[in-house]
């Protein structure tokens, strides 16, 4: 009896032990959500946005939806819906943008667990928002449509004011897009205010079209719509790797600003639980390292994360001591004063 007794002991032990080393296992694994959903803002190119979401339905089971749009266009409609917010998470684009909303009341701060891992430089000191990324601004240019002008690849910012490139240039609208807001951000702490909203006019001769989205011009220049795109070059990356081969990139010798792509929580969303579960996600290596199986190929934010072999072509680009915060708080303004030098 005291045998059968000391079986029983020593099985219901064992079988104890089994289930908390799988519980323990399992502690490591995301937390399968399925009754979970969440809306996000994205404000980087939809074919990355597009696997982000599906990786992240995948591995918590959170049913996830993606609306994109460019930053500037986030930010006015999160300040639009701010009553009654229709998404969770802002995912992508300049931090610029987010400083500005975190201005407005538009974000709210959340210091996720993962943030540990990204360096200070790249994130909020109040945790309204951490960066996933990291963009420098540049030239894209149609070497093909140059060569055939014989006109030579712009160097600097003053290059681009050049008679030849009358009508050839192509920037978004920095009202719209926050990477044409990075270029008025940039011209300003290069040159002072001033000079830069001449520069801005000048540069409006020149221009053949302002349209919304930030990587568009890149896609223009590499179709042979213009010879010069102002936008991150890493958007013509990637279009030379989607089969543009007359692009070639360049970087103005003045120096030039950057992006740190940011993610946020959007004050009062809707879906809080997911939303966070998303953040901790998105911060992580894995999810980091998603962007270039995907055609965009940004500097990343955690230094565990593999950056794309094709960034390293812009590791010299000369850069400006880009002040983020002067950007952000002063976005309104500096975009008012554009319009009113460009009359667009």
């Amino acid at each position: 009896m005291k045998s059968i007794k000391l079986l029983a002991l020593t099985l219901s032990a064992l079988i104890t032990g089994t289930m908390l080393i799988g519980c323990a296992a399992k502690s490591n694994e995301p937390t399968v959500k399925k009754d979970l959903s969440l809306t996000i803002y994205a404000g980087l190119m939809e074919d990355h946005a597009q696997s982000v979401a599906k990786e992240f339905e995948k591995a918590t089971g959170v049913k996830t939806t993606i609306v994109r749009l460019s930053g500037g266009e986030i930010l006015t409609r999160i300040d639009a819906e701010k009553a009654n917010p229709k998404a969770s998470v802002w995912y992508g684009g300049p931090a610029d943008t987010f400083i500005a909303a975190k201005g407005k009341d538009l974000i709210e701060p959340y210091v996720s667990p993962s943030a540990k891992d990204i360096p200070d430089k790249f994130k909020d000191k109040d945790g309204y928002w951490t960066g996933i990324y990291n963009g420098y601004l540049g030239f894209v240019c149609n070497q093909k449509l140059l060569k055939e002008k014989n006109v030579e690849v712009p160097k600097s910012w003053q290059d681009l004011l050049k008679p030849e490139f009358k009508g050839q240039i192509v920037v978004a609208h920095p009202g719209s897009s926050g990477t044409a807001y990075t270029m008025v951000a940039t011209l300003v702490q290069l040159m002072g205010e001033k000079d830069a909203m001449d520069y801005l006019k000048k540069l409006d001769a020149n221009i053949k079209q302002y349209p919304k989205t930030g990587s568009a011009p890149a896609q223009m220049a590499g179709m042979g719509e213009a010879m010069v795109g102002i936008c991150f070059l890493h958007d013509g990356i990637k279009y030379q790797k989607e089969g543009y081969t007359d692009i070639v990139l360049s970087a103005p010798s003045e120096g030039t600003g950057y992006e740190i792509g940011a993610v946020a929580l959007i004050k009062g969303g809707p879906d809080k639980e997911a939303a966070k579960m998303f953040v901790d996600w998105c911060l992580k290596k894995e999810a980091q390292e998603l962007g270039q199986k995907n055609g965009s190929f940004q500097f990343l934010t955690n230094p565990n994360a593999q950056p794309p072999k094709e960034a390293e072509q812009l590791k010299s680009t000369k850069l400006i001591n880009y002040d983020m915060e002067f950007a952000g708080t002063n976005r309104a303004r500096l975009v008012e004063e554009w319009h009113k030098v460009t009359n667009k």
